[in-house]
């Protein structure tokens, strides 16, 4: 097998335009998931910590930048022992949940607490966290910061070259003229339009245990709001917005099984095909039974 290398790399990114192209690496590596995963573990088990589960009210909070320590000291040899793991698992997010506790273990007097490392959690939730906060992160520190520098030149040159005259063309064809600095500034103007706009999108992330539902959760800790608990954690502790889904239907037969046998949360509206008198009958109850969609809370 050929050993990679700037001529070996599958993608030109990591080949030819790997000197343009390398910090990247901090963010979109398989080196940087692996520490991104890492990251939103430990910050979840201190947000159990913070709420707290009753097996984990006598934690020690004081502990808790030792905890965060082991993403913020991550290394090359870390991700190293990580793929080790994932040999005998042959699964990678599990692999991360063991390097965790191997961490926990060399901190010592964790032990009571490991196996609430990862607790009630899909591998999803992990990747589907760790990969927009990647995203987050690198938009943030690199990608942001390099189209701002280059508004400012292109800013500067459009004030530079404000008298120069130049010709300006319509259909390929000279026309009436322009001033360079003009034209320039067009570009600086577009490229703030669509930099304001890139800001605006959210930032989402899926996180909610198996299909969704914080299933594990509610089982074994029914008194939580696991909702109100996800949404917090996704926004104050990883800078995300918590994605969420609800099946809404009239007709309980399509609609509304739809949702139920896909594991979704569901809104039955009995102004349709089912009616209120028919919802105690139903053989599964939908999630959420209304007569109007004007007395839901689309924001709740």
């Amino acid at each position: 097998m050929m050993e990679l290398d700037l001529l070996t790399a599958v993608s030109p990114i990591d080949g030819r335009y790997r000197s343009k192209a390398g910090t990247l690496a901090a963010y979109f590596s398989e080196y940087a998931l692996m520490k991104y995963r890492v990251r939103v573990e430990i910050e979840y088990f201190i947000t159990l910590c913070e709420l707290p589960l009753p097996q984990l009210a006598s934690f020690d909070m004081t502990r808790f930048e030792s905890l965060r320590d082991i993403y913020r000291n991550f290394s090359e040899g870390d991700a190293a022992r990580i793929k080790e793991i994932e040999s005998v698992t042959n699964h990678d997010v599990k692999a991360v949940e063991y390097f965790i506790k191997e961490q926990f273990d060399k901190l010592g007097g964790l032990e009571p607490y490991k196996e609430f490392i990862h607790f009630g959690l899909t591998s999803q939730d992990i990747n589907n966290t760790s990969v927009p906060l990647s995203i987050k992160d690198a938009l943030e520190e690199v990608y942001y910061p390099q189209i701002q520098k280059l508004i400012d030149q292109l800013t500067a040159y459009a004030e530079e070259w404000k008298n120069i005259p130049m010709l300006a063309k319509t259909h390929g064809q000279p026309a009436s003229p322009t001033r360079l600095g003009k034209e320039i500034m067009v570009f600086a103007y577009r490229l703030n339009r669509q930099l304001a706009v890139l800001k605006a999108c959210p930032l989402t992330a899926k996180f909610g245990g198996a299909t969704g539902n914080y299933n594990a959760h509610h089982v074994a800790y029914p008194d939580f709001d696991w909702k109100a608990f996800g949404n917090k954690f996704v926004a104050e502790k990883l800078g995300l917005e918590r994605e969420e889904l609800i099946m809404v239907g009239d007709n309980y037969l399509t609609d509304i099984r739809a949702g139920i046998d896909n594991g979704i949360p569901t809104l039955l509206v009995t102004t349709g095909f089912t009616k209120a008198e028919e919802v105690p009958t139903l053989p599964i109850a939908p999630t959420h039974v209304v007569s109007s969609l004007a007395e839901w809370d689309f924001d709740a």
